[in-house]
């Protein structure tokens, strides 16, 4: 699989994202940032919605593609427990159907699909899609 960025998710054969804990106070964030003060933390793959919204307008181009290959998307702030908050987008959901509160599980999707080698993406989708 390869990361829109290095170092996002760890090299397991169910891969997690890599967020980072605070070594004076171990609080935990997500991305990792860099320098000494945070050490590497793999982050759980469940979590509960906490808030989200659709992206029904096409952002500006490049790099995306015109408004013909546009589709809305669902993007949520993702609670993963006794962690942090994780923002991502919310996959294998109609957006009727998608409720604050709900059960999540980490997956992966292709930021472009119609790209011949596409770079992956964090993501989250209803845990019972997960099993």
């Amino acid at each position: 699989m390869r990361a829109i960025a290095p170092g996002l998710f760890t090299e397991e054969s169910q891969p997690r994202l890599v967020g980072g804990r605070n070594r004076a106070t171990g609080r935990i964030v997500f991305p990792c940032p860099p320098g000494n003060d945070y050490e590497p933390y793999p982050l759980g793959r469940e979590g509960t919605l906490w808030s989200f919204t659709v992206q029904r307008y096409r952002p500006k181009s490049p790099p995306y593609a015109g408004p013909e290959a546009f589709e809305p998307w669902a993007v949520g702030y993702v609670e993963l427990p006794g962690e942090t908050m994780v923002e991502a987008r919310l996959a294998h959901v109609a957006f009727a159907d998608i409720r604050i509160g709900m059960e999540l599980a980490l997956t992966f999707v292709p930021l472009d699909p119609a790209a011949a080698d596409p770079v992956m993406i964090h993501a989250f989708q209803p845990k019972d899609l997960a099993a």
